[in-house]
């Protein structure tokens, strides 16, 4: 059974001139327990938007256009932000946000800013001490040191690891990181990537999205992957489908502007996607890639691609083989 599910959801920003700006487009997709998908696109393709989507965090000036997002098949949609805070985030869904440095209040001690979230929820205060330092100790940091520093005291790497371990201190049904490893030096991530599966195999949560451009490192972190382009899902199968088997011409060139250390592509140089994205307060008729696609035809510029299956995989495109 899903414990995650997302019907046909459309999001928009507002702009002050009363315009609508649509950011992301008829995205569905559903998760069971213990499943980790990966979400990748390049910056501006509206996966950080997704994710307040994802959470139910419709603020100003994003608005929910359609759709629906359940978890255990209760519905996110429709109920005040107080609501979400107090019954939805951190409980069922956390996120582990993309800067940890402005996740993190600069004028508090990590223990207070993390004594703060359980208190939110109810957690008892006598409990919350026991409960911080015995969730940091599964880190490998210098714990008493962590919890009684600023940010700005910390290495990006300790700041990040404190941020996953305050979203996930109230054991949450799933975690959505929002490129967790982006600001990090190779070494960092690993440890960092380390920590989150650590949680993970110790059932702190049990099903995650991981959002990234880094195609390539979701081979070692997720199930299935997800391709967005536009504010669209443009392209979705197993991790080894996607990354060695592209059939979207956007997963294609994606895969190609990238640098790989996987097998048969190390060689390979990685070649630049020519034009930019559409832009989006514009109506778009036809393809969303169509202007950038190298395999392009007449009618793709005309006509919308919707998602079809292709073989056992989800692509959006009438000529993907």
């Amino acid at each position: 059974m899903a414990i995650f599910e997302v019907e046909k959801l459309s999001l928009h920003y507002l702009t002050r001139f009363g315009k609508k700006i649509h950011a992301v487009t008829d995205v569905s997709f559903s998760m069971e327990q213990g499943e980790i998908l990966g979400i990748a696109g390049e910056s501006g393709c509206g996966k950080s938007t997704l994710v307040n989507g994802l959470m139910g965090l419709f603020i100003p000036p994003l608005y929910p256009t359609s759709g629906d997002v359940r978890v255990d098949g209760e519905s996110l949609m429709n109920r005040t932000t107080e609501d979400v805070r107090q019954n939805v985030l951190s409980r069922k869904v956390s996120m582990i946000p993309q800067g940890a440095f402005n996740a993190l209040n600069p004028t508090r001690k990590v223990k207070d800013i993390a004594a703060d979230v359980m208190a939110a929820h109810g957690v008892d205060r006598k409990q919350i001490h026991d409960r911080l330092v015995e969730r940091f100790n599964l880190f490998g940091m210098d714990t008493q040191r962590v919890l009684n520093s600023h940010p700005i005291q910390l290495t990006a790497g300790e700041r990040q690891r404190s941020v996953i371990g305050i979203s996930t201190l109230l054991n949450p049904q799933m975690v959505i990181a929002d490129e967790p490893t982006s600001a990090l030096d190779v070494t960092t991530q690993k440890v960092v990537i380390k920590m989150i599966f650590d949680l993970l195999e110790k059932g702190i949560f049990s099903t995650m999205i991981f959002i990234t451009h880094e195609l390539p490192l979701l081979r070692h972190v997720a199930d299935n992957i997800a391709i967005m382009y536009a504010g669209e899902i443009v392209e979705k199968g197993t991790a080894e489908q996607v990354v060695f088997d592209p059939r979207h011409p956007y997963t294609k060139a994606l895969m190609g502007a990238m640098l790989s250390a996987e097998p048969g592509q190390k060689q390979r140089k990685p070649t630049a996607i020519e034009g930019a994205p559409p832009n989006l307060a514009n109506p778009i008729e036809g393809c969303r890639f169509a202007e950038r696609c190298p395999a392009v035809k007449p009618e793709c510029k005309l006509k919308k691609q919707d998602i079809r299956i292709v073989g056992d995989r989800q692509v959006r495109c009438d000529y993907a083989e």
